[in-house]
């Protein structure tokens, strides 16, 4: 299947890197759409025909999927104004905006990054996972251990506490998996991979793949928000 992007889409990506300003990109903002944004929203409808079938419960469409070019500098100490990559994120209608476990792609001028899972739970939202993590973890490893989960993307990736956190046996059976405090599940390719025809079948591949484990996370969130809608009845 043909890829939306082309070798214009990594070459804008990577002048832009070369001039983040945002004068520059306001006088080439016509190729950014033609050729960066406007191949990422084909994308967004590729995937919102195919997700039904996998995954109904994700979102792809470009007012909540796209990230928007501009980069939010009040508390960075980069102040570059813009993104040198074009990404999206396709997240569970069944959370808030920005909550719950989803999918993400990006392409920058030098890779392509496809995967997901839980990048900043909050601490509350970390505590019900682990609760489910310690009554389900065969499930859990079920998931990243299977054939098809390893040769996808690897190993569950994401940051990890150098012990087991408080509240639990430092010999607990789950104890690997309750050190995690990121849930991240990809794989990284050269950006020439965004042009090549295979680049579409394996963008499905590994979201499929991912999807149960994207699952495995929001369950016990799902349930965490409806104990909560429950008590704050009348």
């Amino acid at each position: 299947m043909t890829s939306p992007f082309t070798r214009k889409t990594l070459a804008f990506l990577r002048a832009l890197k070369r001039n983040n300003d945002r004068e520059w990109f306001r006088a080439r903002k016509p190729e950014y759409e033609e050729h960066v944004r406007g191949p990422m929203i084909e994308l967004l409808a590729r995937l919102s025909a195919d997700f039904p079938r996998f995954a109904p419960e994700l979102v792809s469409e470009p007012r909540a999927s796209l990230y928007r070019i501009y980069r939010d500098t009040r508390f960075s100490g980069d102040k570059t104004p813009l993104k040198t990559h074009v990404a999206a994120h396709f997240p569970s209608r069944q959370f808030p905006k920005g909550e719950g476990s989803g999918l993400v792609l990006e392409i920058a001028p030098a890779w392509v990054w496809i995967g997901g899972g839980l990048y900043m739970p909050s601490s509350s939202d970390l505590q019900l996972i682990r609760e489910h993590i310690a009554s389900r973890h065969r499930q859990l490893h079920r998931i990243v251990t299977g054939a098809a989960f390893r040769r996808a993307v690897g190993e569950l990736g994401g940051e990890r506490l150098s012990r087991v956190p408080r509240g639990y046996l430092k010999d607990h059976p789950a104890a690997d998996y309750l050190r995690y405090r990121q849930f991240l599940a990809g794989c990284e390719y050269e950006a020439e991979f965004a042009l090549s025809p295979k680049f579409y079948p394996k963008l499905l591949n590994v979201f499929e793949t991912i999807v149960p484990l994207m699952r495995f996370l929001n369950e016990p969130l799902l349930k965490g928000a409806k104990r909560r809608s429950l008590t704050q009845l009348p």
